[in-house]
Order: structure tokens, then C-alpha cells, then sequence
């Protein structure tokens, strides 16, 4: 009998492409199975089976080949509620890289992604899915508001999208202001973080192809696989800032949206690399 995939390109592109299917030929499935790394992932998920949470995402970087520095985590609470708020520019590695460092320090971590992966069980708790790619559902919005209710320390990519190369430079896309309103609603301090790291520049030159086309489906992400599997020993190193208090720091004199525009560019910002606080950076 043969063994369950846990991703099979043929049969979701039955499935889910029936009338595109038809027309593919041999080569072309093939090579989106080759590019998907539907061996590699399979084989992988395999190995790691019975690993839960935190076990399981760290034995998943290893399995990659992937390495993670941590510079200042010593500035992440060790309890309490805290919104980590960071770049996004790797599309899987980053994520999986920032719960490592967060999580050997909160065990309690709680990582919004896209509701894509909720059928990646073995995150457990620790993975949060919400819809991210289309207009935020009522459902979605009701367990974020759980969340952030919570005292966990929680992740979020506020751009919903992996980063792309805009004027020769690797930046995420305009910030959604959601993790200052419910910071603020609830409580909670905000830590700012930068993640160091680029993809190829085949993903980047595909993105702007297709814009250029007129293409509106992000079908870059398709190619996100095969990013994470050229990560064999790459070191990805992350960047923590100060924690500050949301509901004194996020006052009236910007709006939410203001605010969430102003943490983006000072994670970008030379400041920040110096380690200058956001209550600093605010006031030069």
C-alpha cells in the first residue's frame, strides 16, 4: 500500500485545476513537482512525524540546513503580553527562525500564518490561521481578537506577504495596522524586529515579470518551496528591539495607521542597527 503524501502537486492540480491539468504535459507536472520539492517536502514530513510544536519546527530547520542567530533576544519578555511585529523576507524560513529564537525563551508562542497552512498539524498551538491573502473574514478577526486577548507572546508578519525588491532594495510591503489596534486594545507591548535575509533573484525578477504582465495572483509564492531548500546552511539572523508599552507609546497624536508606518521604516531605519529604542527613534 502506498504511503500518504502529505503534499501531492497531481492530485491538488486534479482537484483544484482540473480543466489546466488536462491541458499540462508530463514535463510540466513534473518539473512543478521537482520545483515544489513534493519529495523533499514528503520525505521530510515523514521524518519528522511524531515531533510536535516547538520540536517540530526546530528539528525542521535542521532538516533544511538552516542556522539561527539571535542578537539582543535577551530583550524579549520572559512573560507578560507581548506583540513581536517583524519583517517578512524570506516567505518560510523566517518564520520558522523567529519561533525558534522567541520560543526558546516563551515556550507559550503563538505565530498568525495564512490559512493555507492549518493543515500543517504538527505546529500544533503555535500556529495561529488566519485569511491573509483575501479581505479579513469574520472568523478571522474573532481569533485574532482571541489571541491578542491572551498573554502569549505573539508573532506577526504585519505585511501578510513575503518581502519583495522594490528600487534594487528587499522590503516587505505596506504594513497592515492591525497588531497596533489590538496592541493597544489590549494591552500589550510591541517588540519590533529585522530579520536579515534576501531570496534568489529569480524569485524577485519572476514577481516583477508578473507584475508587469498584469498578473494579480501572487504566484511567486509557488516558488516559496523552493527557496527554503537553498537554505543549506544558511544562518539567519535576527534582530530584537526594546518592548515598549503600546498604550503609552501608540498615542493620539498619530493614527493607527501612522503608527504601524512609522514601526516599519524603523525597522529599516540605520537607527535601528545601532539599537536605538522606538521611543527614541519617535522623538529625533
Amino acid at each position: 500500500m502506498e504511503d500518504k503524501k502529505f503534499i501531492d502537486v497531481e492530485k491538488i492540480l486534479k482537484e483544484k485545476a482540473y480543466k489546466l491539468y488536462r491541458w499540462l504535459p508530463r514535463f510540466a507536472i513534473n518539473w512543478l513537482k521537482k520545483k515544489l520539492h513534493e519529495d523533499d517536502i514528503n520525505s521530510a514530513m515523514a521524518h519528522l512525524g511524531n515531533a510536535q510544536g516547538l520540536d517540530f519546527n526546530a528539528k525542521g530547520l535542521k532538516r533544511v540546513g538552516a542556522e539561527v542567530e539571535s542578537v539582543n533576544a535577551h530583550l524579549v519578555p520572559k512573560d507578560g503580553k507581548v506583540t513581536i511585529a517583524s519583517n517578512h523576507p524570506l516567505g518560510g524560513l523566517d518564520g520558522m527562525a523567529l519561533i525558534k529564537a522567541v520560543g526558546e525563551i516563551r515556550p507559550d508562542v503563538r505565530f498568525f500564518v495564512n490559512d493555507v497552512l492549518k493543515n500543517l498539524k504538527n505546529y500544533g498551538e503555535v500556529f495561529v490561521a488566519v485569511n491573509k491573502l483575501g479581505a479579513s473574514s469574520a472568523g478571522s478577526l474573532r481569533v485574532m481578537e482571541e489571541v491578542f486577548r491572551g498573554v502569549n507572546a505573539v508573532l506577526i508578519f504585519p505585511s501578510g506577504l513575503v518581502s519583495r525588491k522594490q528600487n534594487g532594495l528587499v522590503r516587505d510591503l505596506k504594513w497592515r495596522k492591525s497588531f497596533v489596534t489590538q496592541s493597544i486594545d489590549h494591552k500589550r507591548m510591541v517588540q519590533p524586529v529585522f530579520i536579515e535575509g534576501e531570496n534568489s533573484k529569480f524569485f524577485y525578477s519572476f514577481a516583477q515579470w508578473r507584475k508587469r504582465l498584469g498578473i494579480k495572483a501572487n504566484i511567486e509564492m509557488l516558488f516559496l518551496p523552493d527557496e527554503m531548500f537553498m537554505a543549506n546552511k544558511k544562518t539567519i539572523r535576527i534582530h530584537f528591539s526594546k518592548p515598549f508599552d503600546a498604550t503609552k507609546v501608540f498615542d493620539s497624536s498619530r493614527s493607527h495607521r501612522q503608527w504601524s508606518d512609522l514601526v516599519y521604516k524603523f525597522i529599516y531605519s540605520p537607527e535601528f542597527m545601532k539599537g536605538v529604542t522606538f521611543e527614541e527613534y519617535i522623538k529625533l
